[in-house]
């Protein structure tokens, strides 16, 4: 044994196992008395070693009754005299009187030619199975089993050695007898191993369980053994020598080392859902336990999430790698290829045929400067031969039935070759890895396709507006938490005014991503029919509840949060209501940052439960913000510690909103949400008063034509004179329609904004319909007109009545014949009709 260090261990070791229990190990002298005893004798018959050192044999291994295997036998005492040892089985009785069946064996101690000392192991084989399936625990111990005995005197040189022994150490017998350890093996750590032998020798305690690591020169690679002492005594008492029991445990060294290096594997491997991670844990899980160097490589197919081929690889398989990850023992060694580069595998080379047949490559000695295995592959071959590996395994990476790449593994000298056990091992590691790369690729695919889905959903630009200026961020989940259901959006409404709104939908994945969508396109819905806030979020509520109707429990998908708000630049405030969504926060001109305290509905999805509007009036130059708590919460991040650091952020006054976004999602850096995170910014702007013109209407078909008149006199003052014609007509048929059909008060309302905005509100929530007129019909083409003419048109509703508006382009929409060329021919039109009350202006 070469090189060997020593350990420390509990008694349950491999060596007991064997050695322990139910197995004695006695030293008598020729006159059968017992000399040595040791620690699983006297577990075994139940006699302390002082109890039976100087006793005769025959009287310790007393017999439960006279029969051995043949009858009429000599008893065991008589047994000790042959020459060449024997073995047998005896019925004994323990200390308490039960009967034990023992398998006995005796053998001849050397010492110094003399062979009257002997070498008893008696075994238990009474609950053991040993006997009945035809084999002998004794053989294995004394022939076949790596147990090696030997005798020391009390000067530590050896008097006897087992077979096992022998072959342990691969030095001949004769080398031992006369000679200590020390000076047979030289690099033995003398100092451990003979101080255990001097423990036992001057204390008398046996020395159980230790173990040594070290080389031997019959058995390449680290082996492993277990050792056992006891002392061996004369009658007197004084000690002739020791007994040491060295126990090969290297299959279960290596075993264990085995079992730990899977162990870490598994731990380390998928920790995340990152196919070039997983690739390089691979590689990390290798090094240096299996391997001095690994390079794992994979399809393009698999890095983008793509299906791979299915079915063999072919040579086209080689040339579409990549290499991912790489480990090397030696610090500094790059890869032959740069990571994310293409591998090029020549079709020859050693990796391309272990991919074309599906099956692992092993050499055990590997030449690299063999020119028969570097002209495939004379690049990889020079970088072998530089890092010195002299032996190579290739597995494929294959997993449900389709190849995903390859691993290379290589050893550097002095280590042992690669054997059959190692590539055993590689194959359930590589195994093992290529599922979680497989479901890491999988998870790539959905993931993308979810932030396809989820983007496409997303507002692409923000809407072309004059009440606010308007800036955005929104932030991804991390690849762990995947896609989120947050979402935000800017919708012009109706008189100049716009809504603004956040939401997030509860769960994560592609469930989340559509029923985001869905909420988006029913808000939009809902605000382009200009419902109050609180009312948009009762439909939305209802909405909810019918989609988790709807869909199973596995989606995730069980709720939603929203804030809708919708801003008046013309009064100058906001109306807004929440359900289950932090409140936002408002930031004065002047840089004053607060929450809203907005009454908090429930979350959408409960159903039944009321939502509550709130006005807010605010200057212009004031910045609401609307967010997701993404932003404000995150595995490291409270969500009140969160608020301030937002609320701090903010309170900068005349900040660009594009830099207070960029600085709101700055904090996120350093704690990368866990959820999707969504800001929206709105700094308020108002209509003056010379933007605005309204009058009130008196419930008379005269007032028709002085309406017209100030709404013509009101362009004029606006520079807009080119849209006299089409507003008249508009102002017209809305007032003509208050006064027939509605109820008072009327009022006529004129807004210049991006484009020419016609209002006219009345007392009266009836809706109108817009209808083809028949050709006889001396009314009814007023809506169609205003239809026709019109960019938007629609309706409003209030608590005190309705709101008919529409917007015209600021730029000339035409002459009066293009009215006309609408509806046909002027002969089909009767001069009662709305046209001819056009005839006279004013």
């Amino acid at each position: 044994m070469v090189g060997m260090g020593a350990r420390s261990r509990t008694p349950s070791t491999a060596a007991d196992i064997l050695l322990g229990p139910s197995t004695a190990v006695v030293v008598v002298d020729g006159a059968g008395v017992v000399r040595g005893w040791s620690e699983g004798a006297a577990k075994l018959l139940g006699h302390s070693s002082p109890e039976v050192l100087g006793r005769p044999l025959s009287e310790v291994f007393s017999p439960a009754e006279r029969a051995t295997y043949q009858a009429g036998a000599p008893d065991l005492a008589a047994r000790l005299g042959a020459q060449q040892g024997w073995k047998g089985r005896q019925s004994v009785r323990h200390r308490d009187g039960r009967r034990l069946e023992v398998e006995i064996g005796i053998l001849p101690i050397q010492d110094s030619g003399d062979c009257s000392m002997r070498l008893i192991l008696a075994t238990d084989t009474t609950r053991t199975w040993w006997w009945s399936a035809g084999r002998s625990l004794l053989d294995g111990i004394t022939h076949t089993a790596p147990v090696g005995v030997a005798m020391v005197d009390t000067e530590l040189r050896l008097t006897w050695v087992n077979d096992a022994m022998e072959r342990q150490c691969g030095i001949p017998r004769e080398r031992f007898l006369g000679r200590r350890l020390g000076d047979i093996l030289p690099d033995l750590d003398v100092e451990h191993t003979e101080a255990e032998i001097r423990q036992v020798l001057e204390t008398g305690r046996p020395s159980t369980g230790r173990e040594y690591f070290g080389h031997v020169l019959s058995e390449p690679g680290q082996i492993a053994y277990s050792t056992s002492c006891f002392r061996v005594e004369n009658e007197d008492g004084r000690p002739l020598g020791a007994c040491y029991i060295v126990l090969s445990t290297t299959d279960h060294y290596r075993a264990r080392q085995k079992l730990t290096l899977l162990n870490e594997a598994h731990k380390r491997l998928g920790s995340t859902l990152d196919v070039p991670r997983t690739a390089q844990e691979l590689a990390d899980a290798a090094v240096p336990g299996l391997a001095d160097h690994v390079t794992v490589d994979l399809l393009d197919s698999v890095l983008r999430g793509e299906e791979p081929p299915s079915g063999p690889a072919d040579a086209t398989t080689a040339a579409s790698l990549r290499c991912v990850g790489h480990r090397s023992a030696r610090a500094g060694a790059l890869p032959p290829i740069p990571p994310g580069e293409p591998c090029d595998y020549p079709p020859l080379s050693a990796t391309a045929r272990a991919l074309i047949s599906g099956s692992s490559t092993l050499i055990p000695e590997l030449d690299p400067t063999d020119p028969h295995w570097t002209a495939d592959d004379p690049a990889r071959g020079a970088y072998l031969r530089d890092l010195g590996i002299h032996s190579l395994m290739i597995v494929p990476i294959r997993a449900r039935g389709t190849t995903l790449g390859a691993a290379t593994v290589g050893r550097r000298q002095p280590r042992v070759p690669f054997q059959h056990d190692d590539l055993v091992l590689a194959e359930e590691l590589v195994g093992h890895a290529a599922v979680c790369i497989d479901n890491a690729r999988r998870y790539t695919h959905e993931h993308a396709a979810a932030l396809t889905l989820q983007r496409s959903l997303l507002p692409q630009d923000l809407p072309e507006q004059n009440a606010v200026d308007a800036a955005y961020r929104y932030l991804p989940a991390d690849t762990a938490a995947g896609v989120g259901g947050d979402w935000f959006d800017v919708i012009p409404l109706s008189g100049a005014r716009v809504a603004l709104v956040v939401g997030d939908v509860v769960g994560h994945g592609i469930h989340a991503a559509a029923t985001m969508g869905r909420l988006r396109a029913a808000v939009q819905t809902l605000a382009d029919i200009d419902l109050a806030p609180d009312e948009v979020l009762a439909h939305l509520d209802d909405m909810v509840s019918r989609i988790a109707e709807e869909t199973d429990d596995e989606s995730g998908v069980t709720g939603a949060t929203c804030l809708y708000a919708v801003y008046d630049p013309v009064g100058r405030h906001y109306t807004l209501a929440r359900a289950g969504h932090p409140a936002p926060a408002l930031v004065s001109p002047h840089g004053a940052a607060r929450l809203v305290d907005l009454p908090s509905g429930p979350p959408l999805g409960l159903g039944g439960l009321p939502f509550e509007s709130m006005r807010m009036d605010v200057p212009e130059g004031s910045i609401l913000a609307l967010y997701t708590d993404g932003l404000i919460q995150s595995h490291s991040l409270d969500a009140d510690q969160g608020l301030r650091q937002l609320l701090d952020v903010l309170a900068v006054p005349q900040t660009p909103l594009e830099d207070l976004c960029d600085a709101a999602v700055a904090n996120l850096s350093a704690n990368r949400p866990g959820d999707d995170a969504a800001l929206l910014l709105a700094r308020t702007h108002a209509l003056g008063e010379d933007r605005v013109a309204s009058w009130d209407i008196a419930k008379d078909p005269a007032a028709v034509a002085p309406a017209r008149a100030r709404a013509t006199r009101q362009l004029a003052v606006w520079g807009l004179d080119e849209l006299a014609f089409t507003t008249e007509l508009v102002v017209s048929e809305l007032i003509t329609n208050a006064i027939r059909y509605a109820s008072g008060p009327i009022r006529l309302r004129l807004i210049r904004d991006r484009t020419l905005i016609c209002e006219v509100s009345d007392g009266s929530s009836t809706s109108p319909h817009l209808r083809h007129a028949r050709t006889t019909d001396e009314g009814g083409r007023g809506l169609f007109l205003i239809a026709r003419f019109a960019q938007r048109w629609g309706a409003r509703y209030a608590g005190d009545g309705k709101t008919i508006w529409s917007e015209q382009s600021l730029r000339p929409a035409g002459l009066e014949q293009d009215v006309l060329k609408a509806f046909g021919d002027l002969s089909d039109l009767e001069d009662s009709g709305p046209l001819s009350r056009l005839g006279s202006r004013g």
